[in-house]
This record gives structure tokens, sequence and C-alpha cells, in this order.
């Protein structure tokens, strides 16, 4: 049984969830679900960074304290990720005090195996609360960070301890091309490359006259008791969650999910603290993209969007799911619209999957009593197989719309079928034997669909399940069941409509 420890970057505590949230959690879920049903030892960790200035302020603002708004943003992002099926076996806060130790911990291991990485320097510089951190020149455009254009960067002069980030440059660049995996996709590595070539400047370990995180461990020459800067907080979540006395996960991870956006702080500054400390690197960082509304990337402070319980309760959670990994590239960016929503909903699922579950349940129960019949091999059955292994080649290469499509090449060929096959005209005509065949062979592509969509949709692929007479759940069925699943004795039942078409308004 292989170890798959697999994480996604831990949520900032300062205001509600929203759909890159969402997209980013669903996704790294269908990954989880798709290696445990592969047989692999998963252990899958999401969390809160629930430290820095941007708390503070937003904290202030509201007339709380930092620790009441991330208890109180903590507990929506868990309802969220209840609410859409986020099988995550740990839920990593930052201000827990296991998690604090073992910051300091990894900051006095630095100190220990390489105490030059730590030095302190003044610095000026213009910082982005929304980012958490310092930005070039490069990164700025009209006097506002590229990023957050709406907040006002502030300028800010300390004397902090900084990290030797210009140290691990070479090695960084040698280690990400001799194992191009380390960053995914290809374009996101490029990118990482191309920064790392500009050189290199040392960063902030520290922030001075902030108070809201894990104490720096070591006071500075004039006995400032300073903050660890949020980065240096965050980051090690990865590796202080395997601390956990009941966490099954061991380092290094075998892949982190992220955004774009956070590339250079998990691609390049993460690996040189682990590097300076002595521990291994995460096998494989997976960068996607951002997912637009109409056009416009999400912003609260720019008014633009999304209701994500409202998008849920629209066609469903499981609906939701399968949107967002069928319509949004897991590789770049995409794009939410209602419109678009319906149109894949009503397509795919409502006259696709649904249609297809919906007659061959019907079928069986008028024509054999609800007992699925013995099928020999049939054409049906080799479109199976070659749906399955195309769909196994995209999830292993976290191809997530790919897999989805050829899941759905599945659905085709079995609504086909129906058509080449006409059962009811075989039952009128008295061909047992066709019947049986044509039956079967619809049953066995239901069961290996069900385990196909697990990842993507898990209430309605074990509602499928279940109305297939399939026993336990489809979580736990095993890879053996989407390769070669036969339902022969199976006694079903015909379900209310998996996917009901929308009302018309």
């Amino acid at each position: 049984m292989a170890r798959f420890y697999l994480t996604t970057a831990i949520d900032y505590a300062n205001g509600d969830p929203h759909l890159g949230h969402a997209f980013e959690k669903i996704g790294a879920d269908a990954i989880a679900r798709y290696r445990r049903l592969r047989g692999d030892d998963v252990w899958f960790l999401v969390g809160m960074d629930e430290h820095g200035q941007k708390v503070a302020q937003t904290a202030a603002d509201l007339g709380i304290t930092p620790q009441a708004l991330a208890d109180r943003v903590g507990k929506r992002f868990e309802d969220l990720w209840k609410t859409l099926a986020i099988s995550h076996d740990q839920f990593m806060r930052t201000t827990s005090s296991g998690h604090q130790a073992g910051v300091t911990q990894l900051i006095e291991r630095i100190f220990d195996r390489n105490p030059d990485d730590f030095y302190e320097k003044s610095y000026r510089g213009q910082y982005c609360v929304g980012c958490e951190s310092f930005k070039t020149d490069a990164e700025i455009e009209d006097g506002r960070c590229v990023l957050h254009p709406t907040r006002v960067l502030e300028w800010v002069e300390e004397r902090n301890w900084f990290f030797r980030l210009s140290r691990y440059g070479d090695f960084l660049a040698s280690h990400i091309q001799q194992h191009p995996e380390f960053v995914q996709p290809p374009s996101r590595r490029n990118e990482i490359l191309a920064f790392i070539g500009q050189g290199l400047e040392d960063i902030s370990a520290s922030r001075s006259r902030f108070t809201w995180g894990v104490p720096f461990p070591r006071l500075t020459s004039d006995g400032e008791r300073q903050t660890t800067y949020v980065w240096f907080d965050a980051l090690p979540n990865y590796w202080t969650a395997t601390l956990d006395a009941g966490a099954r996960s061991t380092w290094p991870a075998q892949l982190h999910v992220i955004g774009k956006d956070i590339t250079r702080f998990h691609c390049v500054i993460w690996p040189a603290m682990l590097a300076s400390a002595g521990l291994a690197l995460p096998e494989a960082v997976w960068a996607h993209g951002f997912v637009y509304f109409r056009g416009e990337r999400f912003s609260k402070s720019a008014g633009t969007q999304l209701d994500v319980p409202a998008a849920i309760e629209q066609f469903g959670p499981d609906a939701f799911r399968y949107f967002l990994l069928r319509e949004i590239p897991w590789d770049g960016d995409g794009n939410f619209t209602w419109e678009r929503f319906e149109e894949r909903y009503v397509a795919d699922l409502a006259d696709g999957l649904g249609n297809l579950a919906s007659r061959v349940l019907a079928m069986l129960e008028k024509f054999r009593g609800g007992v699925v019949p013995t099928a020999p091999e049939s054409p049906l059955h080799e479109a199976a197989r070659t749906a399955v292994a195309s769909y196994a080649r995209a999830m292993d290469a976290y191809d997530l719309r790919g897999a989805a499509e050829a899941a759905w090449t599945l659905v085709a060929a079995g609504n086909l079928y129906v058509q080449q096959t006409a059962p009811w005209a075989l039952a009128k005509a008295g061909d047992d034997a066709g019947l049986d065949r044509a039956l079967g062979a619809l049953a066995d592509a239901l069961g290996r669909l069900a385990v196909l969509i697990s990842p993507f949709m898990p209430g309605k692929a074990q509602d499928l399940w279940a109305a297939l007479g399939q026993a336990g759940h489809v979580s736990a069925a095993g890879w053996s069941s989407a390769e070669a699943l036969r339902t022969t004795g199976a006694g079903t039942r015909k379900p209310e409509g998996l996917f009901p078409k929308p009302v018309a308004s």
C-alpha cells in the first residue's frame, strides 16, 4: 500500500470562503478519493492560516479579537467542506499550540544546522497586507499590488530577522531540473525557473511592532521579541501536521495543491526552508489556475463575488463539484456563469447520466423483476474498459477534467447502446437472450460509472451504487470494480431521479 500525503493551501481567516477556495478543495478531494480507490494509504490535510496583519486588521474593524475572528471564519470553512463532502483527514489551525510549537522547532532546526541562514537586517519596502508580503517593483502597477489592486501598499521600515534565501537559488534550480515533477503543471515550472534565474533576494522572517502570530524564538540583538513572519508560520503547517499525535501522515508530502498566485512561496521559499532545516522536500507541488466569475477574478474588495451556498443550492453539492471539475481546467484558468452551469447540468447530468440510469433501472424492474441478468461480453464492456483506462491515465496525471470527459464517454456509449439494442423491442419480440445481454451489459456499465464518478460526485455515486444493489459504500469498492465489475444477480431498485431537470421559470 503506497503512502499518499496530500495537502491544500491553508485558507486565510479574514473572510468567508469563495469559489476559488471551493475549487481547490474539490479538486484535491477528487485526487484523494481516486488514490483511495487505487488502494493508497491517503492522508488529506486542509486547514486555516489564522495569523498575520490582515486577520488582525479585519478583527479590529469588526471590533472583535483576532482569535474570535479566526474561530468564526474557521467554522464557516469547516461547514462548507462538510456540505461539499470534502474527505479531509485533518484540519490544521495555525493558532493551535501544537502548530506553534512545531514552527518554533523548525526555526530552531535552521539555527542549529545553518546558523548563518538567519541574520538581522534593517529593511524598507512596500508591503501588501493582502499578500502578506513585501512587493518588488515588478509586482507593483500604478502604485498598487498587481494581485490586490484595491489595497493601498504600506511603506514599512523595520529591523527584522532575515532568512538567507539567496543561498538556495542554485540548489532549487538544480532540484527542479532533476525532478521536473516537483513543480506542475509545466507552465508553472517554467515560471519558477525564470523567477529563480533572476536571482533570489533574502526575505524577512520576522515582523516588529506586530504581535498576532507565533513569537520568533530568538531575540534581536537589542533584546526585542518579534513575531514570526506569517509565511514562516503558515508554510510549516504541512510539516507540523505530521507531528500531531493523531496524524497518520509522515513527511514528506506526496503532493501540495495550491493556487498559482502562491507558487513562489511553495516552490521557492518553502523548499529552501526545508533544505536549511535538513528536511526532505515535498515530492510535487501542483498549482491550479483561477476561477473567474463572468470573466472577472473574485475579489471581495472589488465587489466581484459569487454566493457559494447559492451556487451549491442550485443543483446540489454533487452537481456543483462536477461542474467545476468538468468545466474548469485543473492546469489553467476557467470561468463560472450561471448559464453555463445550467447547460452543463442538463446536458451531462440530467439528459446524460441521469437519463441512462433511469432508463436502465426502469427496464430492469419492468422486464427482469429488478434482478440483473447474466451478460456475456459485449461491445459496451469493451467501451467501459477503454473509458476506465483513459480515466486512470488522466487522474494519474492530475488531469481532472480529462478524467471526467473519459467517464462521460462511457455515459455516451451506454445511451447509444440503449438505442442500438432497444431492450423494449427485444422484450416484445421474446428475445430473452438478447434482452439479458443488453440489460446485463448496461447494469455493469452503470456500476463501473458509479465507481468512476465517486471522486467527483460522491453522494450521487453512492445513490447509483445502492440502486444497482451493490453492498457497502462505493468509496470502498476498490479499483477492480471500475475495471471488471459484474453486477449479475444483484437486486436493483429505481431511485428517484438522480438529476431532476430544472423547472422552467
